[in-house]
């Protein structure tokens, strides 16, 4: 049963849209314009179809040049060094044979680049991590830039490339899309253990040895990483806004019923093309309704604080105005359903099993908390409540299950795990910001102490390996946006801040940069915007000021005279490191032009918001 949209859902959707009024206007009437009245490839001159055509089989090729079928673009995240994109190796066989099966054919326009966070945490390359989104976007339109496709399929799986997918399909918005993932790698050493080995090994109580066994038993094989970080909580997105089939989402790589999924996807990109009767252009398709519904699925699984960058991105993309009071609001009428690593002891697998997508769809249907009439490549939402299976060998969809199969994982709405989301906006005299509240315990979400001051997270380390960090205080680590240096990761300081909280202390960190979409068990306010290479108040704090963290409240208040703290000036910004190295000079473009986190931290102009 489809309850009758929650009040605070309908106003928020309406505020969007309201707000995006002119740009989504102007955004509607320039993929309206592009919609083509027969195949694509009709308007291509004799040389070029001849060119498009060339290196396919004889099949595809009688096709292209004179027949009748649709043509179907391929973009893809696949390399064989990332265990999450590995499985793509073999998707475009498998989907060009399935294409033939509909009278269409499939074509690989482009690969993107398809970076790790888990390769470069701590090192000088996740300086690039974030603007990979970006250059995943301009990658994939030079591959739709052939202007010779009805429709598209995007492989990819992690943290920047899903996003950079969705912005460029969007801007091809005349085109369905439809998003192919691969699947997470079969669950491996508990999380709980990973984490104690971690800790212990950042308290020099074990080797290097020991930790990487750690490592190497958790990530194991192909297929994504399993904790509840960026990599699945963009399946989860991509799914509650209609962009997958449903059920989609967590199937593992290299199984019978993944294997199907994907060949259903080409069938569906073939039956919603221009020349159908059920055209689904994606432009038109992800509207306010599907950012909204986007933003609750990630309330309601407590899902990663990288998306609070992203779908404003994603957004804005698509003409759409997006604020973080927006992701507040949200926040406050979504319960969270779902406990996954960081949240919980357990993975994505077990949360799959538990009922997984369609049990947590159904549950926010019943609610009345998402948009039931936001269109998905396979229809309304409101049908989005179910479950793929094999039934002798064939694919079909059945009901969710009514129950969890697992309450210590998946909760009913009205039983849930907390009554609000598990991302909180935080904002006071020091700027705007995000907070994983969903990942900390109760008795830590408060906490007020003196600041200590830290310009890069390497400083922060010797502190704590000099023994100068055994106190109650606020990390504030800053000159780590995108503008500074592009907004790196500091995963790296979870288990020192983790040990640090173990020993009784109070901790918290406030910083203008990026923590893992697998955010810890640290209170923090995160993406602190204005920045402090672009003069943001975290400029301004000195050691010694008091800073009061309050998660739940999502106050963020410093203990100076406002007079006197506005009156200093800013700390003067200076890298810590040459520019140089690791193609990390190819970015000064994307720094210079960056708009803040809280309007996504993009360099792409959309909205026509920036001069």
């Amino acid at each position: 049963m489809v309850r009758k949209l929650n009040s605070v859902i309908e106003s928020v959707t309406a505020r969007i849209d309201a707000r995006s009024a002119d740009s989504r206007a102007a955004y509607l009437e320039m993929i309206r314009s592009r919609r083509p009245t027969a195949f694509a490839r009709t308007r291509l001159t004799e040389g070029n179809l001849a060119h498009a055509s060339a290196g396919c089989a004889v099949i595809e090729k009688s096709q292209i040049l004179g027949g009748g079928w649709p043509v179907i673009g391929i973009i893809t995240a696949y390399n064989d060094m990332l265990s999450a994109h590995a499985p793509f190796e073999t998707y475009p066989k498998l989907i060009r044979e399935a294409a033939r099966e509909v009278h269409a054919v499939a074509q690989v326009a482009g690969g993107v680049p398809a970076m790790c966070d888990g390769i470069t945490q701590g090192q000088e390359g996740m300086e690039l991590s974030l603007f990979s989104r970006d250059v995943i976007a301009m990658a994939s339109a030079i591959g739709l830039s052939h202007d010779s496709f009805d429709a598209a399929l995007h492989l990819g799986v992690c943290d920047k490339i899903v996003p950079g997918l969705v912005i460029a399909a969007l801007r091809f918005g005349w085109l369905p899309s439809i998003f192919v993932p691969a699947g997470p790698m079969p669950s491996g050493l508990p999380n709980p253990e990973k984490v104690r080995v971690r800790q212990l090994f950042a308290e020099g109580k074990v080797g290097r040895d020991a930790l990487l066994k750690a490592e190497a038993e958790s990530y194991h094989s192909q297929g994504t990483c399993t904790f509840y970080g960026t990599a699945n909580s963009n399946q989860m997105l991509m799914e509650v806004m209609g962009l997958h089939l449903p059920g989609a989402a967590f199937p593992n790589p290299g199984t019978p019923l993944r294997d199907a999924l994907t060949r259903a996807a080409a069938h569906r990109a073939a039956a919603i093309t221009a020349q159908c009767a059920s055209y689904l252009p994606a432009g038109e398709l992800i509207d306010a309704r599907a950012i909204v519904n986007g933003i609750v699925g990630l309330m309601a699984t407590g899902g990663s604080t990288n998306h609070a960058l992203h779908i404003p991105a994603i957004a804005a993309a698509a003409g759409l105005v997006v604020t973080l009071e927006d992701f507040a609001e949200i926040s406050s009428v979504t319960p969270l359903l779902a406990k996954i690593y960081p949240n919980g002891p357990v993975d994505v697998n077990h949360f799959h099993a538990a009922g997984g997508m369609s049990f947590l769809i159904t549950q926010l249907l019943q609610g009345g908390l998402l948009h039931a009439d936001a269109q998905g490549v396979m229809g309304p939402i409101s049908g989005y409540g179910q479950e793929p299976v094999l039934a002798d060998g064939q694919l079909i969809w059945r009901a969710a299950p009514i129950e969890s199969a697992d309450m210590d994982v998946l909760r009913p709405l009205d039983d849930p795990f907390s009554e609000e989301g598990g991302l909180r906006l935080m904002s006071g005299p020091l700027g705007e910001g995000v907070s994983k509240v969903s990942a900390v315990k109760p008795a830590h979400r408060m906490v007020e102490a003196p600041a200590l001051v830290f310009d890069s997270q390497e400083a922060l380390k010797d502190a704590f390996e000099s023994g100068r960090l055994d106190r109650d205080f606020v990390a504030v680590v800053r000159f780590q946006g995108a503008a500074a240096n592009g907004m790196p990761e500091l995963h790296g300081l979870t288990p020192i801040l983790g040990v640090l909280q173990d020993r009784g202390h109070k901790v918290a960190l406030v910083t203008d940069g990026r923590m893992s979409g697998a955010s810890g068990k640290i209170p923090s306010a995160i993406h602190m915007s204005p920045e402090a290479a672009q003069g943001g108040p975290i400029a301004r704090v000195r050691d010694g000021d008091v800073i009061r963290l309050d998660a739940d409240a999502g106050r963020l208040e410093i203990r100076v005279d406002p007079a006197v703290f506005n009156a200093r000036a800013p700390a003067e910004f200076r890298p810590n490191r040459a520019p140089a190295g690791l193609g990390r000079e190819l970015f000064d473009l994307f720094r210079l032009n960056v708009s803040s986190a809280a309007s996504g931290a993009s360099p792409f102009n959309f909205l026509g918001l920036r001069t």
